[in-house]
C-alpha cells in the first residue's frame, strides 16, 4: 500500500502531504511535510505533543503519534498547481502502538465494532446545511447574508448556484459522492447532501466537506458559517443524519415488507434506543450554546422525542420511500446540527441505538400529526418528552447517561465535559444586549 501512494503522489505531482485529524471540538487539526518524507510517515507515522491539543492528553503522557490513514489520501483542488497538496486523515496511536482512546476517530471504530459482532455496519448519509455571508470587512464578523433566494430556489445569475456548483466539484474531485446540494429555507443558507456510506467514512466526509465548503467561498470572498442559529427569526442549519443497518451480505437490516412502515424489529428497537438516549445524546449531536437556539419550535427543529412516518416536526422520522424499495429504507434523526464533531455524533447515535437492540426495546406509537399544535395536557398524556433547552441542562443528562458515557469513553468525557462546563459558564454570566435594552431603564 505505501510503495503505491508513493507512487500515486507522485503521478498527481504532490510537492505537500497535510497529516490531518480532530480535536474533541471537531476543529481539524494538521501537520504538512513535503512529499520527500511521505515514505517514512508511513511507515514510523509522526510524532507529536498531545498536551498541545484539547482533550487529547496530559502533559507527563505528551507523547503521541499520528499514523496515516492510506486510504484516505485525497489532493486538495484548490492547491496551486506548482503547490499541490494532499491530505492523509489520520488516527492518533499512543507510543506503545495502541490506539489512542483520547481520539474522537477510534472512539467511533470502537462502538462500530460493537455493531459489527452483532453482525451490522452502521451506514449514515448526513445533510449538511450552512450559511454563506458577505465579508465586509467588519471586525467581529457579522452574519449579512450572501444571497436572498429561498426553499428550492434558483436563477441562472444566482452567485451563490455558482458557489455550490464548485463546491460540488470540489467534493466530488476529494472522493464524495454528492447527491444533490440546493439552497435552504432561509436567506443565505444552503444545503448538501452526499451519498450515504459507513459511519467512518461519513464522518471523514463531514469534516471533508466542512472545510472544503469554507475554502471555496473563502474563494469567493465569502465566510461560510456551520453556526446553528446565526440569524434570529429565521431557520437554523441542522446535520439531519439519515441511517440504516447493512448485514454481512449488505442487505437493509432495517427493511421488512411487512411492516406498516417497512421497518424491521431492529430498526424499531434502534428508534426506541435513540429516544430513550436523546436527551443526553442531545449534548453531543447538538454541542455549543447556540445549538439550543435552533431547537426551538417553530423552524422545522425537532423538539419533542417521538418518532413519526414523514412528519418532519418529530425527533425521528422516518422517509416515505416507494414500495418494496429495500436499500431506501432508513430513519432520520434530526436534532444533530453541524458544529457537532461528527466522529462523536456518530459514536453517540450509534451506542444509543445498539442500546434500544440489546435490551429490545419497543418505541411508542408513532405521532403522525403536527407536534408543534398539541397542547402541553397532549403531550403529557401521550408521554411526549423534549429535547434540553440549554447546553447545561444537556450536560446535566449526559452525566447521568451511562451508555453514552461509556461510548465515549472516560479519556473524552472528561475533556468534553471540561470545555463544554467551561462554554456554558463562559455564557451563562455574560450580560447581553437584549438584557440591556429589556431591563436598563425598567429594572
Amino acid at each position: 500500500m505505501s510503495n503505491k501512494l508513493i507512487a500515486r503522489a507522485k503521478e498527481d505531482n504532490i510537492q505537500f502531504i497535510s497529516l490531518q485529524f480532530t480535536d474533541i471540538a471537531g476543529t481539524i487539526k494538521s501537520v504538512t511535510l513535503p512529499t520527500s518524507q511521505l515514505k517514512e510517515v508511513l511507515k514510523e507515522g509522526v510524532w507529536f505533543d498531545g498536551s498541545s491539543i484539547e482533550g487529547f492528553a496530559r502533559i507527563q503522557e505528551s507523547d503521541m503519534v499520528l499514523v496515516p490513514d492510506p486510504t484516505t489520501y485525497r489532493v486538495l483542488p484548490w492547491s496551486a498547481t506548482e503547490r499541490r497538496r494532499a491530505r492523509i486523515i489520520c488516527d492518533v496511536h499512543n507510543p506503545d502502538g495502541t490506539p489512542s482512546q483520547n481520539s474522537p476517530r477510534t472512539v467511533l471504530k470502537n462502538v462500530m465494532d460493537e455493531a459489527k459482532a452483532l453482525g451490522y455496519t452502521y451506514n449514515v448519509g448526513p445533510e449538511l446545511e450552512y450559511f454563506l455571508f458577505k465579508r465586509n470587512g467588519d471586525v467581529p464578523l457579522k452574519p449579512v447574508p450572501h444571497d436572498v433566494g429561498g426553499y428550492f430556489d434558483f436563477s441562472p445569475r444566482d452567485e451563490a448556484q455558482q458557489v455550490r456548483s464548485e463546491i460540488v466539484l470540489a467534493a466530488e474531485a476529494l472522493g464524495i459522492d454528492v447527491e444533490m446540494t440546493h439552497h435552504e429555507v432561509a436567506t443565505g443558507q444552503h444545503e448538501i447532501d452526499f451519498r450515504y456510506a459507513d459511519a467512518l467514512t461519513a464522518a471523514d466526509n463531514t469534516v471533508t466537506l466542512k472545510y472544503t465548503i469554507r475554502a471555496i467561498a473563502a474563494a469567493h470572498g465569502l465566510h461560510a458559517s456551520f453556526m446553528p442559529k446565526p440569524i434570529f427569526g429565521i431557520n437554523g442549519s441542522g446535520m439531519h443524519v439519515h441511517q440504516s443497518f447493512a448485514d454481512k451480505d449488505g442487505r437493509n437490516s432495517f427493511y421488512d415488507p411487512d411492516d406498516n412502515y417497512h421497518l424491521s424489529e431492529i430498526a424499531h428497537q434502534f428508534i426506541a434506543g435513540q429516544m430513550a438516549h436523546a436527551r443526553a445524546m442531545a449534548a453531543v449531536t447538538s454541542p455549543t450554546v447556540n445549538s439550543y437556539k435552533r431547537l426551538t419550535p417553530g423552524y422545522e427543529a425537532p423538539v419533542y422525542i417521538c418518532w413519526a412516518h414523514r412528519n418532519r416536526s418529530a425527533l425521528i422520522r422516518v422517509p416515505a420511500t416507494r414500495a418494496g424499495k429495500e436499500a431506501a429504507t432508513r430513519i432520520e434523526l434530526r436534532c444533530p446540527d453541524p458544529s457537532t464533531n461528527a466522529y462523536l455524533a456518530f459514536t453517540a447515535t450509534l451506542a444509543a441505538g445498539l442500546d434500544g437492540i440489546k435490551r429490545k426495546l419497543t418505541p411508542a406509537d408513532p405521532v403522525n400529526e403536527d407536534i408543534y399544535h398539541l397542547t402541553p395536557a397532549q403531550l403529557h398524556e401521550r408521554e411526549i418528552g423534549t429535547l434540553p433547552g440549554t447546553l447545561g441542562e444537556a450536560l446535566e443528562e449526559l452525566s447521568a447517561d451511562q451508555i453514552i458515557l461509556d461510548a465515549l469513553g472516560e479519556p473524552i468525557t472528561e475533556a468534553f465535559f471540561r470545555a463544554k462546563h467551561a462554554e456554558w459558564e463562559a455564557y451563562r454570566i455574560q450580560v447581553t444586549a437584549w438584557e440591556i435594552e429589556r431591563y436598563l431603564d425598567t429594572a
